[in-house]
């Protein structure tokens, strides 16, 4: 029976909370994704005529990266 070891796209920073820049090709992925829909987001609610669903769209992609970290990095907790 093999053992198969997790490679976690985003490794937890070594200090503070959260994660770090993407050691996996797919980490790099979602965050070249995630840069590409905040430009989008930029360019069809322009921030100085839609100021909240601008706001609001950047959120909501915001959330989706965290979701993606969260599923795919490895367990946050604070380090000091």
């Amino acid at each position: 029976m093999s053992m198969l070891t997790h490679v976690y796209w985003f490794p937890a920073k070594t200090s503070g909370w959260g994660w770090g820049i993407p050691v996996r090709w797919e980490g790099w992925a979602v965050l070249a994704v995630y840069v590409m829909l905040l430009v989008a987001a930029g360019a069809v609610f322009r921030p100085d005529r839609h100021r909240v669903r601008f706001l609001l769209s950047v959120v909501v992609i915001s959330a989706a990266l965290v979701a993606v970290c969260w599923l795919t990095g490895e367990p946050p907790h604070w380090r000091s």
